[in-house]
């Protein structure tokens, strides 16, 4: 019985393409308690939900490293140079601005600055308490307020977001007098990683929001982001490739817990977790023999 179940016309004229990489999270849980689960198997009973949690948390560990489930954000920089974090977001892997013929351009981060939470003080630098107590927030003081698309603001953030980027790309080098006279020394002690014109960004956690600097306003950015593949039920699917490594992620889970398993067994599983682990991020690598020996030709070239 073949797996194909619709027509090669109704594939290409509806819209789910490229779906046939990818098994549910469901179908694997229904194949592992047809194959691993029963009378004369190493788990005799247990429970589908039980399954169900060790398969979601493979999914979630598998999609750090291995099926690295990317994805990107694209959102143009508001005037408030805050930016909030998309629902599914973990953690980034690049943020950058693109101009305008496509190219991206990198941001980096600044570990200078930091959005704190500003506290209410009265006159004589006593803290002012709410009705119960807990510490009142200084916002509103000067008609700022936190909402939905802007956080709590302190003067700390509200600096860095009058900042402009290290531009140093405004004089002509071929002016000897120029370079003497009117740069002289101000690049002495110059931090390399502050020393680019892109712009910066920083991102506070603890509001969910990305800020940026003035310089980036009403410029498109790009968010690279890592999601754990548990946002929805869609996102719930699993890349061929790594099919097997799921099965021994939720068989070893299942044993290590039990205490009427032998060691010898779920240090076997162990093993047989990391072998499979291995063997999908390799898969996944998709690592081409053109492409490897186009970059080979690359790095062979002399340095003119």
């Amino acid at each position: 019985m073949g797996l194909l179940d619709i027509t090669q016309k109704a594939y290409h004229e509806g819209t789910d393409k490229g779906n046939y990489q990818f098994v549910s999270l469901d179908d694997i849980i229904s194949s592992f308690m047809v194959v691993y689960v029963g009378e004369n198997k190493i788990l005799t009973k247990v429970s589908r939900t039980d399954v169900q949690f060790h398969g979601m948390r493979a999914i979630q560990e598998l999609s750090y490293d291995v099926l690295r489930s990317h994805k990107a954000f694209e959102q143009e920089v508001p005037s408030t140079l805050v930016m909030p974090l998309p629902q599914d977001y973990v953690n980034y892997t690049k943020i950058v601005r693109v101009d305008s013929k496509g190219i991206e351009k990198p941001l980096y981060p600044t570990g200078r600055t930091s959005n704190p939470f500003p506290i209410k003080q009265n006159a004589d630098g006593s803290y002012d308490f709410d009705s119960g107590t807990a510490l009142v927030s200084a916002v509103g003081q000067d008609n700022t307020s936190s909402t939905a698309t802007n956080p709590y603001t302190s003067k700390t953030r509200d600096s860095f977001s009058t900042i402009e980027a290290n531009n140093n790309t405004d004089y002509d080098y071929d002016d000897a007098d120029l370079i003497h006279e009117h740069f002289r020394g101000r690049r002495y002690g110059l931090d390399p990683q502050h020393a680019q014109i892109n712009g910066t960004f920083y991102i506070d956690n603890s509001t969910g929001f990305i800020h940026f600097n003035s310089d980036l306003a009403g410029e498109t950015v790009i968010l690279k982001y890592i999601s754990d593949g548990l946002g929805t039920d869609a996102e719930m699917v699993v890349h061929k490739f790594c099919e097997e490594a799921i099965y021994k992620h939720i068989m070893y889970g299942l044993v290590s817990g039990r205490s009427n398993i032998p060691e010898y067994v779920v240090q076997r599983f162990k093993k047989e977790k990391f072998a499979e682990t291995r063997k999908a991020k390799i898969r996944l690598s998709n690592i081409k023999m053109e492409e490897f020996t186009q970059v080979l030709r690359g790095i062979s070239k002399p340095i003119k």
